[in-house]
């Protein structure tokens, strides 16, 4: 993408995972900024291991390779930052706001899932043969764009779950566009994760467009789990959640929202 360090964008009909080939790349020394996208991907993932298929051609499959210089403890903001620039993206192509539910996942007006963020790190591989940067993170993003076109050509397990951007506005949406509006508004949300001043800017908007807060949830740790109320995103990113016991920070964990009645 002109202007941004989003230049060298490669892309493919099919791959196992756009986030597996950034990953590499990144242990062969490629610098910050490589794009990939695919048409389709035969082994992409999500958080906890959990897939998602879909017709090839139909969402968009998009993985950054970032190296910024971050504390260990806000590592996460690197996901934050591409969530946030898919939300001013589809905002500025489709005329959707997206909110998002702590940490990665994007959800429509209708709160069904429309896209899923996914960071992978490889500590051990140094910064790359520029000397600038720190170590490699990966960021996927796969968006529903323009599949499902409605809600029952999803499996049983995922009506009423999950949306596209298609089924939100009734018509179909070009991918390429919205690729181009997601890397011209994540140039300026990765310059912020070079300062303090920056990153707490960025868990600002994560704040903002955080639709967890308020509501009741059940965070599911390595070792524990526990339910309570979402009240606040602090100015690392991360989510306090009042159990009615204790106010607790989750700086990692799968969230989920509890509907009423269970």
């Amino acid at each position: 993408m002109p202007g941004t360090r989003f230049t060298n964008i490669r892309r493919f009909d099919s791959i196992d995972s756009t986030n597996r080939y950034l990953l590499d790349e990144a242990r062969a020394g490629a610098p910050e900024g490589v794009v990939a996208v695919a048409d389709h991907q035969s082994a992409g993932r999500g958080r906890l291991g959990r897939t998602w298929e879909a017709p090839p051609g139909s969402n968009l499959l998009v993985s950054v390779l970032l190296r910024p210089d971050l504390p260990g403890d806000q590592r996460h903001l690197a996901s934050a930052v591409v969530a946030l620039a898919a939300v001013d993206a589809v905002n500025a192509v489709v005329g959707t706001r997206l909110g998002i539910k702590w940490p990665n996942d994007l959800l429509g007006p209708n709160g069904r899932k429309v896209a899923g963020v996914l960071a992978e790190a490889d500590l051990a591989v140094p910064p790359s043969s520029t000397g600038t940067g720190g170590s490699p993170i990966v960021v996927g993003i796969g968006i529903n764009v323009n599949w499902p076109v409605k809600g029952a050509d999803l499996p049983e397990d995922l009506v009423g779950v999950a949306t596209s951007l298609h089924e939100l506005t009734g018509h179909p949406i070009d991918r390429s566009v919205l690729l181009d509006s997601i890397l011209e508004a994540l140039e300026p949300r990765v310059c912020d994760l070079a300062t303090a001043a920056g990153r707490i800017r960025q868990a600002g908007d994560l704040r903002a467009a955080c639709t967890t807060l308020g509501t009741r949830v059940r965070v599911e740790l390595a070792d524990e789990r526990f339910e309570g109320t979402a009240t606040d995103v602090t100015s690392e990113g991360h989510l306090i959640v009042d159990t009615g016991a204790a106010r607790r920070t989750v700086i990692a964990g799968d969230v989920v929202h509890v509907r009423p009645g269970g």
